[in-house]
């Protein structure tokens, strides 16, 4: 978390970033840009997430457009498909589609990958399930993925998807034959891309992220995943293979980087878990693997009622760090900005304050404090 943790990443910038040709879109005065890794994508280091995009309320990212954000977050689950269609119609028009990388995802893969380890599971004898139970147990345990400020709650039900995707891992050595591989993954990746392509109305994502919100590393590892992207890449219909996750941020991001046919990672990085994801951000853009922080700002201010107040430990925390006078949730994201491994942060525009507001810590740089 120290500046010169910092300073030493800024110099081991990787040969495969620095040899991505550089992909411009949008550019705009008064807006800083970086490369998405060996992808060579020039990405606004504040891009918008889909969280609060609906049919009727989108009009104030033109706005955005205007000030250089280049680069807009969307997946099937959010909003039930509308933030898809309400980002179709804010770029709709070719002028305006050639200005944005889109990136959407591949929302309740997991779910699915869960379901059918559970309908093996559910057939077991009472000792066997017990056995099993018992393993995933220890898996959750030996990672610490759910040790406090590592693991943090950035959405209701969150925890809640833990158990069911370990008791899948624990069930992977013995019955991953029956479901690692399964075509019903090629069809649900299918299925989800064209349905996400004809909400937005275009012939094409710049970046497809599978799974969406993984919890786990074991994953990422069904072979279904990349075969199905590279059929879908040679269609034209997908150009990079990413990969997001609020849990356990930092083994994702080190298995994505490791099986090197993932070119960018979303992941839950911020004041408060960012310790525990240093080392596996240096592996990564070693690697030349470009990563978006995302639930940046959610570590000290959250929309969510259920997960309101944020502690006030964790504010007080980002003030100390972070000099000036700025809002809380611009002081997270100008401490994540402050990491040179991070191409950008993900915002959440709510209207046209916001806009202005996040997108004014872009190229901010700042001498960050002792915690």
């Amino acid at each position: 978390m120290e500046r010169r943790h910092f300073l030493q990443a800024a110099g081991a910038a990787t040969f495969a970033n620095a040899q991505a040709k550089a992909e411009w879109r949008n550019q705009q005065a008064g807006m800083a840009y970086r490369k998405l890794g060996r992808t060579g994508l020039m990405v606004s280091e504040v891009v918008s997430g889909g969280d609060p995009i609906t049919l009727s309320n989108y009009q104030h990212l033109n706005l955005a457009l205007e000030m250089g954000l280049n680069y807009l977050d969307m997946a099937p689950a959010y909003n039930s498909g509308d933030t898809e269609r309400a980002y179709g119609k804010l770029i709709a028009g070719s002028s305006k589609r050639e200005k944005v990388f889109l990136t959407t995802k591949i929302s309740r893969i997991g779910a699915m990958r869960n379901s059918l380890y559970k309908e093996i599971f559910d057939g077991l004898p009472g000792e066997k399930q017990a056995a099993i139970q018992k393993r995933a147990d220890a898996m959750i345990a030996e990672r610490g993925l759910m040790k406090p400020g590592y693991f943090l709650d950035y959405y209701p039900g969150q925890r809640n998807q833990v158990a069911p995707t370990f008791l899948a891992n624990a069930m992977r050595p013995d019955y991953g034959h029956q479901v690692e591989g399964s075509k019903k993954f090629r069809d649900f990746i299918l299925t989800s891309l064209e349905d996400s392509l004809k909400r937005v109305g275009t012939d094409r994502f710049d970046i497809v992220m599978c799974p969406h919100g993984a919890c786990s590393p074991e994953e990422l590892d069904d072979p279904e995943i990349y075969a199905t992207f590279l059929d879908l890449k040679k269609q034209g219909k997908v150009r990079f293979l990413g990969v997001t996750s609020h849990t356990d941020p930092a083994g994702i991001l080190r298995k994505a980087a490791d099986l090197g046919h993932y070119d960018a990672v979303m992941m839950a990085y911020n004041i408060i878990n960012g310790g525990y994801l240093e080392e596996a951000i240096r592996h990564a853009a070693n690697k030349g693997v470009g990563i978006i922080a995302m639930k940046v700002a959610m570590s000290v201010a959250t929309h969510h009622k259920s997960l309101q107040p944020v502690p006030q430990w964790r504010i007080d925390k980002v003030n100390r760090i972070v000099p000036g006078t700025m809002k809380a949730p611009l002081k997270a994201y100008t401490f994540a900005l402050q990491n040179p491994n991070l191409t950008a942060v993900i915002s959440n525009l709510w209207d046209e304050t916001h806009v202005r507001e996040n997108l004014s810590v872009a190229g901010k740089k700042v001498e960050l404090q002792p915690a």
